[in-house]
């Protein structure tokens, strides 16, 4: 969420990672650090994926591509129309070149990923937007009862499943391990794979992988950079805390005068 383009270098130089999401859906941004972002993950050997919400799809999704993202992930998809969006969002408004998948309605743009002016509207531009990886979030009744009609939709690549925004929208927020929110992880993932699209699964712990890998995933976002920070701050200052709360460490420690029990 952050838009630090320092911590996408970290990530790469990591050497662990393939791409980097931005969940835009969520946090504060503009024009400007979509572009510095594109910057970090071109110098980091990086891809990366925005996350954008239902009403900015046609104008996030060029704007992320335009910037330097290989992929899209739309969220709150309910209908085949909303799929059928999705898609036309990003691809170009070519038809009849080859490799097209979907109708699309991406003109020619004169943005970072075409070095602002000099492969705008070639067959090469053409080429990219039909290579950008969209991903579609699986998270309302609607959707997963209508699934299959929407996995059919031409141009998608992946497939993620929400809980928490499913269990929501069956009545029954936060109940993540209700059956119906299980049944219905289960029929993404199984439908995508029957449908050749790749399904991808939000980790919070790296255990629980094996799971779905022995159902055939091979695709997985790990963590979140405020999680990672909220739960850090959490664990180490309850830890020092800890520490000096013990009468025996805090005034072995203490200079004369001093407060004995600061945390920065």
């Amino acid at each position: 969420m952050s838009v630090w383009p320092t911590l996408i270098e970290l990530i790469g130089q990591s050497g662990l990672y393939q791409y980097v999401e931005f969940t835009a859906e969520y946090a504060p941004f503009d024009l400007h650090d979509l572009d510095n972002l594109g910057r970090a993950l071109e110098l980091s050997g990086l891809a990366g994926m925005m996350k954008i919400e239902q009403t900015q799809y046609a104008h996030q999704a060029m704007r992320a591509v335009g910037s330097g993202f290989q992929s899209i992930l739309f969220a709150d998809i309910r209908t085949r129309e909303d799929a059928v969006s999705a898609v036309n969002a990003v691809r170009a408004e070519c038809p009849d070149a080859p490799g097209a998948r979907g109708r699309g309605l991406a003109g020619v743009g004169m943005r970072r990923d075409v070095g602002v002016l000099r492969e705008g509207g070639k067959q090469a531009y053409v080429d990219a937007l039909n290579d950008v990886v969209i991903a579609i979030m699986v998270e309302k009744k609607c959707c997963v009862d209508n699934l299959e009609e929407i996995l059919s939709v031409p141009g998608i690549d992946m497939v993620q499943f929400g809980p928490s925004d499913f269990a929501m929208s069956i009545g029954k927020p936060a109940q993540y391990d209700a059956p119906e929110v299980l049944a219905a992880e289960r029929k993404t993932i199984e439908l995508a794979l029957k449908k050749g699209l790749h399904p991808r699964v939000e980790l919070h712990d790296p255990k629980l992988a094996a799971q779905y890998m022995r159902m055939g995933v091979k695709h997985f976002c790990l963590g979140w950079d405020v999680r990672i920070l909220s739960e850090w701050w959490a664990d180490k200052g309850t830890d020092l805390k800890g520490l000096l709360a013990q009468p025996e460490t805090a005034t072995k420690h203490a200079a004369p005068g001093k407060a004995t029990n600061s945390i920065y």
